[in-house]
């Protein structure tokens, strides 16, 4: 059974009185453990896809499944439980809490999923742990790099354990040097058996990935696997 299986999937929105169809008609299945990007010029619809795939959206028409599930049937709150333990986000900006430690910051999707303290103090920790942050669990954000930041935000993203990790535009923010070591960290989470799915416009980040979807004008342009 595929993990992700999108079809027939349309977006259209109504912009001043005009139709735009920020998704034409998509078909995509990923399976476990695949490295897939999404690339596109601004306006191909990759943003889309992602809030798609990722239960921040639903399309106007067409079939969602997540494993299994009925997406494009569920109500907000049946989105928000799958985002909260099925998905892990990985954005641009950290959206790290300034005022909390790596730890807490770690903790917020099991605050949010009910598991009790310590347990989520272990489960955070080892997440920290994964991504070579152990030494810096107590930390604010003010206090770690770039790189480290978002070291900490990719813990957050593993630490619920998600059937996928969705990585919007991950290296944005960071020098090359931090950005490298990031594409680092997502090769080795990939090697242990994640399904990564990481949006870009870059092709040597794109290159880390074992199957690149280019969009153009909302439509699936080119679905190149290569061996990573």
């Amino acid at each position: 059974m595929s993990l992700i299986s999108l079809k027939n999937i349309y977006k259209i929105y109504n912009v001043g009185g005009e139709e735009v169809r920020a998704l034409d008609g998509v078909d995509l299945t990923i399976k476990e453990n695949e490295f897939l990007a999404i690339m596109g010029p601004s306006g191909s619809g990759k943003s889309t896809l992602m809030n798609m795939i990722g239960c921040l959206d639903t399309p106007t028409s067409g079939l969602y499944e997540f494993e299994g599930e009925k997406v494009h049937e569920m109500d907000d709150n049946q989105l928000a439980s799958i985002r909260n333990r099925k998905i892990g986000f990985v954005f641009q900006t950290f959206n790290l809490l300034p005022k909390a430690t790596a730890q807490h910051n770690v903790e917020i999707p099991l605050i949010y999923g009910n598991v009790r303290r310590d347990l989520r103090q272990a489960m955070a920790a080892d997440a920290l742990e994964s991504v070579g942050l152990e030494d810096r669990m107590h930390h604010k954000p003010n206090e770690l790099s770039g790189g480290q930041r978002q070291r900490v935000a990719i813990a957050r993203a593993l630490v619920n354990r998600p059937s996928i990790i969705l990585a919007d535009e991950p290296t944005g923010n960071l020098d090359s040097k931090s950005g490298t070591e990031i594409l680092e960290i997502f090769d080795i989470l990939y090697r242990a058996g994640n399904t990564i799915i990481l949006v870009t416009h870059e092709d040597y980040i794109a290159s880390h990935a074992n199957r690149t979807i280019r969009l153009f004008d909302g439509k699936i342009q080119e679905d190149i696997s290569t061996t990573a």
